[in-house]
């Protein structure tokens, strides 16, 4: 059905007493009559209203079509949700009704105001959206932009926040309310690009005010469709959060700057690093470290700490100038720098042409440093850090003082090293371990008695690892208390199994005293054993010398060792004679068997110094009612030379390398 176009006569009488703010426009936009409410509510005197383009004042927030189209005087238009701009620059929410109209037989527009505040509304689902609405105005900033991204409204908290006023924002472009930089400039343009493909941005981002200040907002830009205008609008909501931005940057500052000496601290040297190895970029990472520092300080007065990490900091800035630096403890710091080596080897003359003065006293100061090509050496920042404190060492070592880099060999183990924990974890995972056996003799009877139970890994990366080169870097990583715990299920298991068979072998298992340094240890093993149905006295423990001397001194270790041994389990002291020598743990700790070193076996035909040092040991075990057991036996001649000895059991090549529990199995059958 379509509408006609009619023009209503009406008198000034119509204008002035109507019940809202009320005028009438001619076709140029000029006001020619309006009533007093206009005043009241708008503030501008009759005047002022009747000289002014209202798109200019009142209207301007109004789309320059939706003015255009007022003007033309062809329908009768209705606005919804305009804000009305007051002569003291604030907002007052409106519905527009305008009606083309002859006032004295001239073409004019009558322009009804119906105010928010003026009337109050009945339908409760328009009250909800209008409240909403008017929530929003009132806890965010809210900027409307046209299809062309030109701002046609700001509410009251963007305009305060921005220092814009409403007639001069009017007008202006989205890209005009951010810094002018490029990195501004990139995240603007993808905002753009979001609304403008009809999906929702939103995130933290910087803006800008009038006057140049710079201000965060967290900020959720919205397309809406106009099916009138076929086209986009969109409405940006924000909420300021300089100030917590301004917090944020303070905790991170303190989060990632020493604050004595202004360098960044290791966090920050992470973060930085990682992300020029992921950029490819090569660098020399130069790792310093201030020789005998509590030394110093002791020796001199406690200012010294002070003065003397503030003179260094200031003489590494100094030398490495446009390089980072950071400081990882109280005496340590790293810089990063693409320098030669030569050149940050001559920090150290440096340091002894510009020396540190307490008073008129010169600081004797030595550096141990390492330096590490990245990526040629590592290629992460934990084994940066390892390949530095592994040079330090080096350079200790040698008496300190000089700045060194690791051979290419010493990278590669290292780098090895590296591979291996992290393959470690991931064979833990998949028990990708395995547990060989090597028998043990008696020499009395000739039978198998027990086996030593071996961890064996072959990686599918890293090929076979040695225990010797498994065991160091397990308990470096403190892995060493998951492997005990696999081998110890694998053990009873094993054990229980074989005895089901008929086989009554007993399993030793070597455990380290950081294990035993879990409290839990003790009752750990004997739930295993319940677990797998093993019996207790099939069970030996190995513990080393070492083991044993730091045992002594913790009561809970003691306690522990004996708790197992009242269960039934036994302990053999291993590699004896190796360690420091002290018998006070013999007294102390619940051992029974003593087992010689395979250092001492390998030579003993050759010397007859280790043959009666042997000896003693064997009656030395006696003496202390211990079965006494020699590893390493690889001969005839040293197995009869044992035997004579009085020597009880054997372990060895010569009766068998580690091998699975089904060549076990084979073996006591042949035996």
């Amino acid at each position: 059905m379509s509408r006609e176009n009619t023009s209503y006569k009406i008198s000034k009488e119509i204008v002035t007493f109507a019940p809202f703010p009320t005028f009438v426009l001619n076709t140029q936009g000029i006001v020619t009559v309006s009533n007093d409410l206009c005043t009241k509510y708008f503030g501008y005197s009759n005047n002022e209203f009747a000289k002014d383009y209202l798109n200019n004042s009142l209207l301007s927030s109004l789309p320059e079509e939706s003015w255009n189209r007022i003007l033309l005087g062809k329908e009768q238009l209705r606005f919804e949700q305009v804000q009305l701009v007051t002569s003291d620059d604030t907002f007052m929410m409106a519905t527009l009704i305008t009606t083309p109209c002859e006032l004295e037989n001239e073409s004019s527009i009558l322009v009804t105001c119906l105010l928010d505040e003026m009337m109050t509304r009945a339908d409760d689902t328009s009250q909800e959206l209008i409240d909403l609405k008017n929530g929003l105005l009132s806890t965010f900033m809210v900027v409307n932009l046209d299809a062309e991204g030109f701002i046609t409204h700001g509410n009251q908290a963007f305009l305060k926040t921005s220092h814009w006023t409403p007639k001069r924002i009017i007008g202006k472009t989205f890209w005009q309310l951010f810094p002018e930089t490029a990195e501004s400039a990139e995240i603007v343009e993808t905002i753009w690009q979001t609304i403008n493909s009809g999906e929702i941005w939103e995130g933290e981002v910087e803006k800008i005010t009038k006057d140049g200040l710079l201000y965060w907002v967290h900020l959720t830009a919205i397309p809406t469709y106009s099916h009138i205008e076929q086209n986009y609008r969109y409405i940006l909501i924000e909420k300021d959060i300089t100030n917590e931005k301004k917090l944020t940057l303070q905790l991170e500052k303190i989060a990632y700057i020493d604050t004595e000496t202004g360098l960044m601290n290791v966090h920050r040297l992470e973060n930085i690093v990682t992300d020029m190895i992921e950029e490819g970029r090569h660098f020399l990472f130069v790792y310093l470290s201030i020789d005998k520092f509590y030394t110093l300080r002791e020796l001199h007065s406690n200012q010294l700490d002070h003065n003397l990490i503030v003179e260094f900091t200031k003489r590494m800035k100094i030398y490495f100038q446009d390089s980072l630096m950071a400081r990882i403890n109280e005496n340590d710091f790293v810089v990063i720098t693409p320098l030669g080596e030569w050149f940050i080897q001559g920090f150290l003359t440096y340091l002894k042409q510009n020396p540190i003065y307490i008073g008129n006293m010169a600081v004797p100061i030595s550096i141990s440093g390492g330096i590490t090509h990245s990526p040629q050496d590592q290629s992460n920042f934990a084994q940066l850090m390892k390949a530095s404190l592994a040079t330090i060492a080096n350079v200790r070592e040698a008496g300190g003082d000089s700045i060194l880099s690791l051979s290419s060999e010493t990278h590669k183990a290292l780098n090895r090293r590296s591979v291996i924990e992290k393959r470690l974890l991931l064979a833990l995972d998949q028990k990708n371990l395995k547990v060989l056996y090597q028998p043990q003799v008696d020499l009395q009877t000739g039978d198998i008695i027990a086996v030593e139970a071996l961890v064996r890994w072959e990686d599918e990366e890293v090929g076979v690892v040695s225990p010797d080169e498994l065991i160091p870097i397990a308990e470096e990583s403190g892995l060493i208390n998951n492997i005990g715990s696999f081998v110890i299920e694998e053990a009873c298991k094993q054990a229980a199994k074989w005895k089901n068979e008929g086989l009554n072998l007993k399993v030793s298992i070597n455990l380290s005293v950081r294990e035993f340094r879990d409290k839990n240890m003790a009752k750990s093993i004997l739930n295993t054993l319940e677990k797998t149905g093993c019996p207790a006295n099939l069970i030996q423990i190995e513990i080393t010398e070492k083991f044993a001397l730091e045992a002594e001194a913790e009561t809970s270790i003691i306690n522990q060792m004996r708790k197992l041994e009242n269960a039934g389990i036994v302990f053999v002291l291993d590699d004896f004679g190796t360690g420091y020598a002290s018998f006070r743990y013999m007294q102390l700790l619940p051992i029974s068997i003593l087992k010689i070193d395979q250092a001492f076996i390998g030579s003993l035909l050759q010397s007859e110094k280790t043959q009666r040092l042997i000896n003693g040991m064997v009656q030395f075990g006696k003496s202390m009612n211990l079965i006494v057991l020699a590893e390493g036996v690889e001969t005839i001649e040293q197995r009869n030379l044992l035997e004579q000895y009085g020597c009880d059991a054997i372990q060895g090549f010569l009766i068998s390398k580690p091998i699975t529990e089904l060549e076990v199995s084979n073996l006591v059958a042949t035996v």
